[in-house]
């Protein structure tokens, strides 16, 4: 008997010790009994919801069958060999040896990439193999090739027939009229059709229909379409931000002549959904945006990777505190991205439910990949089994079948002679037009399909779905990253149509290290910092980053200087992806030279995997880092935005609200030595137009500093924000004259706080005598989130609230709080 006790996987370097795990093969066994009597039943099947991966299931010694797709389903029939009392296996193979396997029979050509970089210390070949292909390393996360059952495993008896898969879409029709599509997909077991009625009733609707069918023998669908009653008024489907998330109980009952009889519930929702690609007045190329319910809606979110490197971990919890956190940071679609996995049904029952837009890639992801005959049948029946599972939830806006291959070879990552491309071209078109793409417009007519991000969309298509350039900024999305020019210099940053990757990195909070760290590793150049970045040069291009603004922490006490260089990754990362958002925030309104009307910014990336260096703005455990407070703001419904062009200052009124308004601009100059303004200007009847972006103010810098006295650049800072009636008003923002590295009359200020509660809130009321630039609040490990963090604070008192996510109390929450603030820095 091994008994194996392991360490947290995540604690400094156990990935590596660990590794051994993942290259042994093992065998997961149980016995278990019959819970019925099983010679009632004219089937019985042994269904595996998920095998993570490559597996050979046995029952009382006869093999049933193999598994070699961790996104697919798989079920056994096990009727003439279940027992009474029954021994049943699942015996694993390596999933670094099976791929490497496959790789090395792979003869004809190879398929790029081998391995990953180094510095990501993971294993070879993951694209030979179905599985989540960042568990054999990202450059943000671990290599833990698991094996074992990752999802439910259960037995299945029944007599007639049985309902295998059970969806819903909605369409709106040329008569104003909605309609439901109701696909069932049966397995009949008797050798004769069987006839009987099916009724749908949505109550709420006053409508119910009733139909006549006949199932088939074998496996076989029916489709019902069902009239919303035309006297009834529907409420549509919003994303958050635009209006509610109405979802209706519906019933539907199937009576059979075989006297048996299923009654399913299940939520209907309203919505529809369009990729609008047209021709733009003024621009070559095309549009790229998204119509929702008929109404442009500009897209404001991130990309979402796996909680966690074992899925078991992702609680019901997990998720609603990650994607409850992106809705409260005001956004209102994630990109699942295609090197994870295909998430749970809960992560998508939350997203329809608190209005969070889906892009979903399929699970292919910066690599080629084999089209063999085995390998093709093995995903056409993943994506066949992924879009039944998926396609009733209204959240979902978009598939999309893959990431960043067609610009791998557009952009020839993999250095393939000119000579070869064709073959690979061919798998391309092979694997993500002619299968992937083939299947999704069979199962799902609901909603747009593309084969790539970045894509030039329609353009891709006419290029024979490989473009010259898929990063045109004139057509489709785009994925960009620079990491060596200053980031707040706006005019490095693609005027795309659609930017869907886009990011910065920075240190997760102390306390979310200290877990997985022993003493010696809290420094930024220590071995543990060096292996928990997956990235080349990481560390290295964040200092340069931070040296364009700010000065590096000099402090000999080596804990403090840790601290100081994690609070500065995260001001820069949080500025930074601030800067770029807003860029593509008030581009969606305009076009200069061509480029423009940008209608979607999703940073890369929203979460963690592990505790590590990495683009997120949350942390392993849910913690919002600076850039997530700051998302709440910059991607707040009603924004004032700035930036500087050839000595002017410019401020743009950025809108999601659907109905103009007239609203008043304020504009505060302080100088950095003092919190009284030097000046103020408040520009009346300004008006911000419904979803768009205009301009509404203009001053050179040179006229701004003469008319308030006593400033230059480096001595003064400008606060601005929109107030309206009803309390309508937008986030106060900020726009730097200078680097602060070269501000004049920042002084050190005092800081005092006072916690209290307030029903299941706590109040911190902080106390400055000072200016205070990215003024931070950290309670170490209490588990929570502040109404505001990293602000800069112009005011002698300010009012910031506090909510736990966990019970806490005053006491607690003063001896945790620490304060920081740019000046602090030393």
């Amino acid at each position: 008997m091994l008994l194996l006790i392991l360490l947290d996987p995540y604690y400094r370097f156990n990935d590596v010790t660990y590794r051994w795990i993942s290259l042994d093969n093992w065998t997961y066994s149980r016995t278990f009994k019959t819970p019925f009597d099983d010679r009632k039943w004219q089937k019985v099947n042994l269904v595996f919801e998920g095998v993570d991966t490559v597996a050979q299931i046995l029952i009382n010694n006869i093999t049933l069958g193999r598994t070699d797709n961790m996104f697919n389903r798989y079920s056994f029939d096990i009727t003439s060999v279940i027992k009474e009392v029954n021994f049943v296996e699942v015996r694993f193979l390596s999933a670094v040896s099976y791929a490497a396997e496959q790789s090395r029979c792979h003869k004809a050509y190879s398929i790029p990439p081998a391995c990953p970089p180094p510095v990501q210390k993971g294993e070879c070949h993951a694209n030979f193999i179905r599985k989540e292909q960042c568990s054999f390393s990202w450059d943000w996360g671990p290599s833990f090739p698991t094996q074992g059952i990752w999802k439910d495993v259960r037995i299945e008896a029944y007599n007639h027939y049985h309902l295998i898969y059970f969806s819903l879409t909605s369409f709106f029709g040329n008569a104003q009229q909605w309609s439901l599509e109701i696909e069932s997909i049966f397995d009949v077991v008797s050798s004769k059709p069987i006839a009987g009625l099916v009724t749908v009733n949505i109550p709420k609707l006053q409508t119910q229909q009733t139909f006549s069918v006949k199932l088939q023998p074998g496996e076989g669908s029916i489709v019902l379409l069902v009239n919303i009653n035309k006297s009834s008024t529907v409420e549509a489907w919003w994303p958050n931000g635009h209006g509610k998330q109405t979802g209706y109980n519906m019933t539907t009952t199937f009576i059979m002549e075989a006297g048996y009889q299923i009654e399913k519930s299940s939520k209907a929702y309203f919505r529809t959904v369009e990729l609008v690609q047209e021709p733009i007045p003024g621009s070559p190329g095309l549009s790229f945006y998204f119509r929702i319910n008929g109404r442009p809606i500009f897209i404001k979110g991130s990309n979402w990777i796996p909680a966690d490197s074992f899925q078991d971990r992702v609680t019901y919890d997990t998720l609603w505190l990650l994607l409850k956190s992106a809705a409260d940071a005001n956004m209102n679609a994630l990109r699942v991205w295609g090197g994870g996995v295909y998430e749970q049904d809960e992560f998508y029952d939350i997203c329809d439910e608190i209005g969070i837009m889906i892009w979903q890639d399929f699970m292919f992801a910066c690599a080629l990949y084999p089209t063999d005959q085995y390998y093709l049948e093995s995903v056409r029946a993943e994506v066949s089994h992924q879009v039944r599972r998926l396609k009733s939830h209204p959240s979902i806006i978009l598939w999309s079948g893959n990431n960043e291959n067609e610009a791998a070879i557009a952009s020839n990552w993999f250095s393939i002679p000119y000579a070869d491309r064709e073959v690979y071209i061919k798998d391309y078109v092979m694997l993500y037009v002619k299968n992937i793409r083939e299947i999704v417009l069979t199962e799902d007519k609901s909603r747009p399909f593309i084969a790539s991000s970045p894509t030039n969309g329609l353009e891709s298509v006419k290029e024979g779905w490989l473009s010259q350039n898929p990063y045109d900024t004139h057509y489709g999305d785009t994925h960009f990253y620079d990491y060596s020019n200053d980031c707040w210099n706006w005019t490095v940053y693609p005027k795309t149509r659609f930017a869907s990757e886009y990011g910065f990195q920075s240190w997760p909070s102390f306390s979310t290290i200290e877990k997985v760290s022993s003493t010696e590793d809290w420094s930024y150049t220590s071995n543990f910092s060096l292996h928990r970045q997956h990235h080349e040069n990481g560390n290295d291009q964040m200092l340069q980053q931070i040296g364009h603004h700010f000065k590096l922490p000099q402090s000999t006490d080596p804990i403090k200087k840790f601290k100081d260089m994690i609070y500065l990754t995260q001001v820069m990362q949080a500025q930074c992806i601030k800067t770029e958002t807003e860029f593509y925030r008030f581009s969606q309104s305009e076009i200069i030279k061509g480029e423009g009307h940008t209608m979607g910014a999703l940073y890369w990336q929203l979460n963690d995997i592990w505790q590590a260096p990495s683009w997120a703005s949350l942390e392993y455990g849910g913690k919002w880092k600076l850039l997530h407070y700051f998302a709440q703001n910059f991607f707040a419904p009603l924004l004032p935005v700035a930036y500087e062009d050839k000595g002017v200052l410019y401020i743009y009124g950025v809108s999601d609200l659907h109905v103009d308004h007239k609203l008043t601009l304020r504009v505060v100059v302080h100088t950095w030595s003092s919190l009284e303004p030097v000046c103020t200007l408040a520009k009346e009847g300004v008006t911000v137009k419904a979803q768009s972006a205009v301009p509404i103010y203009k001053e050179s810098i040179d006229d701004l500093l003469e008319r308030c006295r006593n400033c230059t650049r480096k001595s003064c800072v400008i606060t601005f924000c929109l107030v309206g009636e009803g309390g309508l008003q937008s986030p106060t923002n900020h726009h730097f004259l200078s680097s602060l590295k070269d501000a004049v009359g920042l002084e050190k200020s005092h800081f005092s706080a006072s916690v209290s509660q307030q029903d299941d809130i706590y109040i911190f009321v902080l106390q400055t005598t000072a200016i205070a630039p990215f003024v931070s609040l950290d309670v170490g490990s209490i588990k929570g989130r502040f109404s505001d963090n990293g602000f800069l604070m112009t005011e002698q008192k300010k009012v910031v609230e506090f909510y736990p996510w966990e019970p806490t109390g005053v006491e607690e929450l003063e001896k945790s709080l620490t304060l920081t603030s740019l000046v602090d820095v030393v």
